[in-house]
């Protein structure tokens, strides 16, 4: 499961990218899941363009192509969705998760500094 900083990561080194999966008239059969496999293998962040032919709804297209490709989906924007999936070699780094635990141990610090500073 990707965290909102790794999909801002993913959306930025995604929006120079060109779609390299088109879904059409056909929507989404064994051949294109196959096709969006081996594309996600190769670069592990891909563009998938939904032309407006294609019956399914958008959400539903990126749900089913995540599923059968063991992708994430990083971003949706109108009629182009963002599939990431992890190489066997990877390429990309990810940010890496910080725990909410730490994350809210810092917030109390932080707040006990502003009440000594106040004080002060």
């Amino acid at each position: 499961m990707l965290t909102g900083k790794q999909k801002r990561y993913l959306r930025g080194i995604g929006h120079g990218l060109n779609p390299v999966v088109t879904v059409g008239k056909a929507e989404v059969s064994d051949a294109l899941l196959r096709e969006t496999s081996e594309a996600l293998e190769a670069h592990e962040l891909i563009k998938v363009k939904i032309l407006e032919n294609c019956l399914l709804d958008r959400s539903d297209v990126a749900q089913i192509l995540a599923v059968g490709c063991e992708a994430e989906v990083a971003q949706i924007l109108g009629r182009t969705i963002l599939l990431y999936r992890a190489a066997s070699e990877p390429k990309l780094e990810l940010p890496k998760q910080t725990t909410d635990k730490v994350k809210g141990q810092k917030r109390i610090v932080k707040s006990e500094e502003r009440r000594v500073k106040v004080k002060e």
